[in-house]
């Protein structure tokens, strides 16, 4: 019994290689900090983070899980990692950029690997107990990183996230009690057996939404995004709108793979979809500060991956097409938010951009044509396999209304994208001094250089893409 025992651990551990190595970087890059050597820190951050991306994909292929059902490690989870790792070093290197030389530079990539480890284990959860760890884990570090200005504004934005993050993971909580008294389980695999619970399931299923919706900013659980991402450091702000937003996301999968379809989940995920992209495109469309207009973007995007999880359990298209919009989403968000650092927050700060810096001005375009889904870049393809979806589902009517929130969309971004190429007598200046200095311009266009490469990239190698995850 010993002998099986040990070597059951040494399997589920081997599985569990990749989170480890991201465990460990955690602890070694806390003490380069506690030995104020944030370079070292950050360092041993990307060496850490690449390593386990590298033995992420060593996982390709397996669906299976560890220590008894609780982290699967499947087509979501090891997929989750090989796009919120490289992520998570793409934020750093803009992170070093624009705050490099302040008192507590480690600290952050302490903090931000700290957010990526608990999004990866929301991508793979398959405990309850686990849902409520990676949502504590990502959602503390990510107060402070809003806090980390120490002014008025990013003081504010942090408490109102940490207050409205605090009441959501607490209803999340006592939600799950329901879930666990009906079946008698913390397994999400145990779900099934609520089907003669439903009134118990929804329960359940809605303190999960509240959960899980605030830390992917749906509607109207979205209220922290605008004022978290304003008073961060734009490199933060990048960082949440996309780390932890498809963490969560994926926990939803994960989630709904198991829930009874006799508590009538996909309604509800299909409604909350519809005021997410609505209501974040026409919040956007009145912002006048790029940071707020991207924060209101990422909400109605949001509400494009729930089209994938309206179609779980139904549709042979909805795991592809959420793993394929959110790597896509990753690179095109990413990438405008590293232009914005570069130009400025402002929609003034745009003013003859394109004209005065023509490949800049061309990589933000295609970032905003990308998020609109203008074909053949990443965005359209993510969202017309989230569409495909949608359709197999039986939600012809939620493909139609995220197809005329599209068109709102390019309202939206030609906010931007009209002033960039305006004819102006003077030249606005970036309001941050990251652009004057060489090295963190050099890391910015190596974030946004990187963001586009994949941005077109993915778009042309969809098939491929499918055939993989096929």
């Amino acid at each position: 019994m010993e002998k099986e025992f040990a070597l059951m651990m040494g399997r589920d551990l081997a599985l569990l290689i990749p989170e480890i190595i991201i465990l460990l970087t955690v602890v070694f890059a806390l003490i380069a900090e506690m030995l104020r050597a944030p370079r070292i820190a950050l360092a041993v951050t990307v060496t850490g983070l690449l390593l386990a991306t590298w033995q992420s994909f060593l996982l390709l292929g397996l669906n299976t899980t560890v220590f008894g059902g609780t982290f699967r490690i499947d087509l979501l989870s090891v997929w989750a990692k090989i796009i919120l790792l490289p992520t998570t070093v793409l934020s750093l290197l803009l992170a070093r950029a624009e705050l490099a030389g302040s008192d507590r530079e480690g600290t952050v990539y302490v903090l931000v690997t700290l957010v990526s480890l608990g999004s990866i284990l929301l991508a793979g959860v398959g405990d309850s107990m686990l849902l409520v760890l990676g949502v504590l884990l990502s959602g503390l570090a990510s107060f402070a990183l809003v806090a980390y200005p120490r002014n008025d504004s990013a003081t504010e934005a942090a408490m109102k996230f940490f207050v409205f993050g605090s009441v959501a993971t607490s209803i999340m909580i006592f939600g799950l009690s329901y879930w666990f008294g009906g079946s008698g389980s913390t397994l999400l695999s145990e779900l099934r057996q609520l089907e003669t619970s439903p009134a118990l399931a929804v329960i359940g299923f809605i303190a999960v939404i509240i959960g899980l919706g605030y830390k992917a900013s749906l509607v109207p659980l979205h209220f922290w995004a605008p004022d978290a991402y304003e008073g961060a450091p734009v490199s933060i702000a990048a960082y949440l709108s996309v780390v932890p937003k498809i963490g969560a996301i994926l926990a939803f999968a994960q989630v709904v793979r198991d829930m009874p379809m006799a508590t009538g989940w996909p309604l509800i995920i299909a409604v909350v979809a519809v005021l997410t992209m609505t209501y974040g495109y026409l919040a956007a469309l009145v912002q006048k500060n790029v940071v707020r207009l991207l924060a209101y973007s990422s909400v109605a995007q949001a509400g494009y991956f729930l089209l994938g999880i309206v179609a779980v359990g139904t549709s042979s298209l909805a795991l592809p097409s959420l793993i394929i919009f959110s790597a896509a989403y990753a690179a095109m968000n990413l990438g405008a938010f590293a232009v914005v650092m570069r130009v400025g927050r402002t929609l003034d700060n745009f003013k003859s951009m394109g004209r005065q810096n023509p490949v800049l001005g061309v990589a933000m375009v295609i970032f905003l044509l990308s998020l609109t889904g203008i074909p053949p870049l990443a965005g359209f393809v993510g969202k017309f396999l989230l569409f495909g979806a949608a359709i197999d589902a039986g939600f012809l009517w939620l493909t139609v209304v995220a197809i005329l929130n599209s068109v709102l969309s390019l309202a939206v971004y030609l906010r931007i994208m009209v002033p960039m190429y305006q004819q102006q007598s003077h030249c606005h200046e970036p309001t941050t001094d990251v652009a004057a200095t060489t090295l963190p311009s050099l890391l910015i266009k190596l974030v946004w250089g990187t963001a586009l490469l994949f941005t077109i990239g993915i778009g042309l190698a969809a098939q491929l893409l499918l055939k993989q995850l096929g």
